[in-house]
């Protein structure tokens, strides 16, 4: 059976899910990209291409419209990491990001709330049909460009009811709807974070290898998450 054309193209972000990803695949031979590189398998009868799209807002806005403008896919994925509020979530568990909200953003001449809201991204998943693969927590990713802030931590689950956080969603998701593609977001929780302080800051280590751990999980759930959107509701190309 041919392999289906439009292809779906998976974003990884940071360094460590990159080689992460890149040791699963043995290495593969990488085509040139402005971000890092990016490589082809075909998983579930369907192209996917990996493309590495770099951490932070920055990288990860560019990086996406790169990829939407050149592949043309039917489908972004971003697989990757996250940190997790103590209490709220569980190290290992996945998050199926249904909402983002980058939370770094300070206007002092307006009104911060509507700058928040601006950036703020609905992720429309009614593509996706069930059974999953993987057991997920559905729920809002926060995003900025850093590592969360202990001393935020209490504002963060009183205001936006924290969960969880990264570095990249906030943007992939919202370049990903202005093209109206659609997205899915998986990141699975590394290391907790709480009002004193996060198990991973400066142990680094232990983040390398939990991201290798939640990386490898994910993409061995990847052809069924594929299969479950591929499956499921027509997805717009």
């Amino acid at each position: 059976m041919a392999v289906s054309n439009p292809p779906i193209v998976v974003l990884i972000s940071a360094n460590s899910e990159w080689r992460a990803v890149l040791a699963y695949f043995h290495e593969p031979t990488l085509g040139e990209t402005p971000y890092g590189g990016s490589f082809q398998v075909n998983l579930g009868n369907q192209k996917v291409i990996f493309v590495k799209s770099g951490w932070g807002k920055i990288s990860a806005a560019g990086s996406t419209q790169y990829a939407i403008q050149k592949f043309h896919p039917r489908l972004v994925i971003n697989l990757g990491t996250c940190g997790g509020i103590e209490g709220r979530i569980a190290v290992g568990e996945t998050v199926l990001v249904n909402q983002t909200l980058v939370y770094d953003i300070y206007e002092r001449m307006g009104d911060a709330a509507q700058a928040v809201e601006r950036y703020a991204t609905l992720l429309d998943l009614s593509f996706l049909h069930e059974p999953y693969p993987q057991a997920v927590h559905r729920g809002r990713m926060l995003s900025a460009d850093q590592d969360l802030d202990a001393a935020l931590v209490p504002m963060l689950m009183e205001k936006y009811d924290a969960v969880a956080v990264d570095w990249e969603s906030g943007a992939i998701a919202w370049i990903a709807a202005r093209n109206q593609t659609p997205c899915l977001i998986l990141r699975g929780v590394t290391d907790l974070v709480s009002a004193t302080g996060g198990e991973a800051y400066d142990n680094i280590a232990l983040f390398h290898s939990r991201a290798e751990w939640v990386m490898n999980q994910l993409v061995d759930a990847l052809p069924g998450w594929i299969r479950c959107a591929v499956d499921g509701e027509p997805l717009s190309s």
